[in-house]
């Protein structure tokens, strides 16, 4: 490691301790961008990226709320306002277990530099809670969103912080979150993205992030003359974000060959068509049930406790998780033939994977830059809100391409090597840097 980021991130760590997540995508960053800042000594001066990577503001509070039973139940609620220099906080909420201060802190400093790669005006932050949803009923979901809000509303607004939702948040519980926010403040407002379609929703937001990241594979294949039509691709999670990323790959000619969960994933390999797809979102949104079923059902290979990257595949898109693609994974997907990996969730790759990436000279998309289409028509569903007026989705559709395509063209131009080869984890995190610093520069130190 440059002696320049190891003396960072020992100010990093000794400031917050334990917090591994937010310790690792702070490195990832810092890698990229203290050679670029040695060159460009404005921001060095103004210690940019310290302020980048202290919040803003930190909220931390209680939640206490009555399951069915009658009994109290008391959660931990957070929301990161991490950075506002190009607009309102924005970013998701994710409820799970393993939410914690370090995560939430991680998942708000990429937020910045996703939000600015889209272009719009928009300040990362990212929130949630240690509330598990899974095996809850509607009422003890809505009593917990009920609580956690009473405390939220006093800090968000259309033009403070725009809540989103992430793990665990789909549009129940936006729904419920909205209605307690409204209920408050006595006013209809933008003040949550992810909103139900008759009120105030953006058409493609749901689909947005899967979309999204796959318009940013099809970019990258672009760069190498090779497309998406009749490519194997291995999809992980079974969540909103690998339903439309399968979805979205059908489409444009690839065969989607794997789903997964926590308990394990399915290997389908004539494909998962429309048919079967829509089977998948009967049981994942509306039963709720485990992807072991899609295996009985179709009568293919289940893999318990197991992931997709041991499947032979030309694309990879993991959607699940942090972390979920180790050394090993990678290595064994490079040996396989992958030639492209796309980022659908939020830091899935470990570093150690990412290097095995990079130095195979394999398209690598990063979450900031391939997943930022959710977060892009999220801001596309704040202009709606702030205009009154709704946009068709051909036409929500359309400019989630172009910025995906905009996004793809930022880390082209801040990632091309001398070789030709594209870093596209230094181009989002330079691409992305840029905006942000420069915004913070003109604004003096506040």
């Amino acid at each position: 490691m440059d002696a320049r980021v190891q003396q960072f991130m020992a100010m990093i760590k000794a400031k917050n301790p334990g917090e591994n997540e937010f310790h690792q995508a702070v490195q990832e960053v810092a890698e990229s961008l203290i050679p670029f800042i040695e060159e460009n000594p404005k921001y060095r001066q103004a210690k940019i990226l310290e302020r980048l990577a202290e919040p803003e503001r930190t909220i931390i509070f209680r939640v206490p709320w009555l399951d069915d039973k009658g009994d109290i139940q008391i959660n931990r609620g957070f929301r990161i306002e991490m950075n506002s220099a190009i607009g309102p906080y924005k970013g998701g909420l994710r409820l799970h277990p393993t939410v914690n201060l370090g995560i939430l802190k991680f998942l708000a400093f990429e937020q910045v530099f996703k939000n600015s790669l889209t272009t719009l005006p928009m300040g990362g932050g990212k929130g949630g809670s240690d509330f598990d949803p899974k095996g809850k009923s509607d009422n003890e979901v809505m009593r917990f969103c009920q609580s956690f809000m009473s405390e939220l509303f006093r800090h968000i607004g259309a033009d403070t912080d725009v809540p989103a939702g992430d793990i665990g948040v789909g549009g129940r519980e936006i729904g419920y979150l909205f209605g307690q926010y409204k209920r408050l403040k006595n006013e209809f407002t933008g003040v949550l993205t992810g909103k139900g379609i008759e009120w105030g929703g953006s058409l493609i937001r749901p689909e947005a992030t899967g979309y999204g990241a796959t318009y940013f594979a099809q970019e990258m294949l672009a760069t190498r003359g090779e497309e998406l039509n009749g490519k194997t691709v291995c999809i992980s999670g079974s969540g909103n974000v690998a339903q439309y990323a399968t979805e979205k790959v059908t489409q444009l000619g690839g065969i989607v060959v794997t789903s997964s969960d926590s308990n394990g994933f399915i290997y389908d390999p004539r494909g998962i068509d429309p048919e079967k797809l829509r089977y998948i979102m009967e049981l994942k949104n509306v039963k709720r049930g485990r992807i072991e079923e899609y295996a009985e059902k179709y009568g293919v290979e289940y893999f318990k406790d197991k992931k997709p990257w041991i499947i032979k595949c030309d694309i990879a898109i993991p959607n699940a998780t942090q972390n979920e693609i180790n050394e090993e994974d990678a290595r064994l997907l490079v040996r396989n033939g992958c030639i492209c990996v796309a980022e659908g969730a939020n830091m899935p790759c470990t570093p150690e994977a990412v290097a095995v990436f990079l130095n195979a000279k394999i398209l690598y998309g990063p979450g900031k830059a391939a997943n930022a289409g959710g977060v892009a028509t999220s801001g596309l569903e704040m202009t709606q809100n702030s205009m009154r007026l709704p946009w068709s989705r051909e036409e929500v559709d359309e400019r989630l391409h172009t910025i995906m395509i905009n996004i793809h063209k930022t880390c082209v131009k801040y990632g091309t090597k001398e070789d030709g080869f594209i870093n596209y984890v230094d181009g989002a995190n330079i691409g992305g840097f840029v905006k942000v610093a420069n915004a913070m520069i003109a604004q003096g130190v506040v």
